[in-house]
């Protein structure tokens, strides 16, 4: 297979601002690195997917500790499941210093912080990146977040989605206040700015609003690329308006392959050009030099996953406890209408169970929460690896691949080793990037000031 020298895939690399990867067994991998605490674990992960020629090391995120399982933190302590969860920015930044092309995105939640301070505060890393910073926008899925931040509960989920838009609406204002050419910097004359080109916001919506005048000027990309993750309904209408790079989790080609001419569709129907939205989908890479190795590789990385860590990680995402139900009972309607998590994760085990109503044990073996299959997993020699992954990209299943890491810092480096020069001996991964900014990277335009606007 042949790709277009000038149609290469994305690579993103998945990472975690805590003691494991997306993969929770992750920290019980022999070769795992444990200075997760420290700045040099992030460092040494970016230059080695810069290394790779990644675009972007992307950060998901949840603000509290996974608890829903029995009520209690336990568990999640114990077993160190997605336990330590840090805030993204200091560690962006201290990545960005060990880096000059990497771009960086952080999961800044519209739910629980102001509009205003995530426009300012990505703006902001937007020039001290020089324009290669992104923001994963997300509406906050779970009580235990609603309880950090002195909440009861969180909104239904549309009306999520709905405040979400005007919350995308506030920044965006924001980045757009500052014309291009505003600064001036004239000593002589004493003009510093063309106050004819700094505007005031002086918006006001359903559930939000926010005056400015706004604080900081545009970066070198024009602002920062917006990530997002809405696959089904609501979330793919918001997606579709707002989302430059989207987050998908694909589990076959199949499947890939008609979800991804559906979402370019439902991006052309919201008046957008589908070819400046990257789509990556996430899978886990196991690679070694004989497929044999690969193999065992596999089947001890597997081996490194607890029941526990499905259990607890499902109740997170689908704000349900299941500790007190049988396990094979099926969920009745009502149960299931009154999941408020990620209902698209919810639909997806509807879907390949085959069952509207499943149960605790469909949601464990369907979804494969925790577990190293969760994601598609191309595992076997560089060659094998590379196979998969062009065949994916040259058949219209993605743009791109969200890389996540079995454990770090090997997961990467095994990739960037093997199997990227087998990618670039191919001619569907680029050698060098093409500029400096995150957007010239990408293939996408840089946006001047009210673009989106004008588009909406």
């Amino acid at each position: 297979m042949a790709a277009n020298a000038k149609d290469q895939m994305t690579l993103i690399g998945f990472m975690q601002a805590q003691n494991c990867s997306t993969y929770p067994g992750s920290w019980r991998h022999q070769a795992a690195m444990q200075d997760f605490l420290t700045p040099e674990y992030y460092q040494r992960t970016a230059r080695t997917l810069e290394d790779g020629k990644f675009h972007l090391a992307f950060f998901d995120d949840r603000l509290a500790m996974p608890d829903i399982y029995g009520n209690d933190h336990s568990d999640t302590v114990e077993h160190g499941i997605r336990t330590v969860k840090m805030d993204v920015m200091p560690i962006l930044t201290a990545m960005a210093l060990a880096t000059k092309h990497l771009g960086l995105g952080a999961t800044y939640s519209t739910t629980y912080y102001e509009p205003y301070h995530v426009a300012r505060a990505f703006a902001t890393l937007d020039l001290m990146t020089k324009g290669r910073s992104a923001w994963n926008v997300v509406t906050s899925l779970n009580d235990s977040e609603a309880a950090n931040f002195g909440r009861s509960s969180h909104l239904e989920h549309d009306l999520r989605y709905d405040r979400a838009d005007e919350f995308v609406e506030i920044v965006m204002g924001h980045w757009d206040t500052w014309e291009e050419g505003a600064l001036i910097m004239d000593k002589e004359s004493g003009r510093f700015a063309d106050a004819s080109k700094v505007k005031r916001l002086d918006y006001k919506g359903k559930f939000l609003q926010s005056r400015g005048p706004f604080t900081v000027p545009r970066s070198q990309q024009g602002h920062p690329v917006i990530i997002q993750a809405g696959q089904s309904g609501r979330g793919r209408q918001f997606a579709s308006r707002w989302g430059e790079l989207l987050f998908v989790v694909y589990p076959n080609l199949a499947s890939a392959k008609k979800q991804y001419a559906e979402m370019k569709q439902s991006v052309a129907d919201a008046g957008r050009n589908p070819d400046h939205v990257k789509i990556g989908t996430a899978v886990y890479t196991v690679v070694a030099e004989s497929e044999e190795l690969a193999q065992q590789k596999r089947e001890y990385i597997d081996s490194l996953a607890k029941p526990v860590d499905s259990l607890t990680l499902l109740c997170e995402v689908l704000n349900t406890d299941f500790s007190n139900r049988d396990y094979d009972a099926p969920f009745t309607d009502a149960e299931m209408a009154a999941i408020s998590g990620w209902t698209g994760f919810r639909d997806k085990v509807v879907t390949l169970s085959g069952k509207t109503n499943p149960s605790v044990r469909d949601f464990v073996e369907v979804s494969k929460r925790a577990r190293l299959n969760e994601y598609p997993v191309f595992a076997g020699t560089p060659k094998t690896v590379a196979d998969s992954m062009e065949q994916w990209f040259v058949e219209k299943g993605c743009d791109g691949f969200v890389i996540s890491p079995t454990h770090i810092p090997g997961g990467y480096e095994d990739f960037v080793r093997l199997v990227v020069p087998e990618l670039q001996r191919r001619g569907v991964f680029r050698k060098e990037y093409q500029g400096a900014t995150l957007r010239e990277n990408l293939g996408l335009p840089i946006p001047k000031s009210g673009d989106w606007k004008r588009r909406a």
